[in-house]
């Protein structure tokens, strides 16, 4: 059913404005395609916009302070994003570091001294009871790309086995400890 305004309902909330030069009438008029509102929806804006500010309403604000609020806000977003891309690069870089450093004492043969086991890689042994190598280096974040991290773990899948911790099957490997 279409929408029918009866001239009369029309005429009841038509008012004349006269501006004082045809200037200002093309002034607004581009405003107003600029903003995507038709004139006469601009023109309300704005008036009731200054009412509302000469009333003084608590809690009201003008729609260019907002505009102008928006854009600070995005702009405080990617500024955050940038330092959010910055900082998981920084902390990957320090993960990456981090999984080197324990690696180290598996990687060589004549290391002397205490080894440190991976605590992830022993309570995800524990937790799941049995566990093939594949899911291991997917629990662990461990791309089988990364040899020398891969060769790592299992060392120390050898080295728990070899201690009686855990045994190898046809399934992966079972916690025993």
């Amino acid at each position: 059913m279409p929408l029918v305004v009866k001239a009369n309902d029309l005429t009841k909330r038509a008012i004349y404005v006269y501006l004082p030069t045809v200037q200002m009438v093309r002034s607004w008029k581009k405003l107003a395609e600029k903003s995507k509102l038709s004139l006469s929806r601009f023109v309300s804006d704005h008036v009731e916009n200054s009412l509302n500010q000469e009333q003084n309403k608590t809690g009201y604000e003008s729609r260019t302070d907002l505009i102008k609020q928006i854009e600070e806000k995005d702009k405080q977003v990617g500024e955050l994003t940038q330092e959010n891309k910055l900082l998981k690069k920084l902390a990957d870089n320090l993960d990456s570091e981090l999984a080197k450093y324990r690696a180290r004492p598996f990687l060589e043969p004549e290391f002397s001294g205490m080894r440190k086991y991976d605590e992830e890689l022993v309570q995800l042994l524990k937790e799941r009871g049995m566990i093939d190598s594949d899911h291991i280096l997917k629990e662990l974040r461990i791309r089988p790309q990364n040899t020398d991290q891969v060769k790592s773990v299992y060392r120390q899948l050898e080295s728990l086995e070899s201690f009686g911790l855990i045994r190898t099957t046809p399934r992966g490997w079972q916690w025993n400890g």
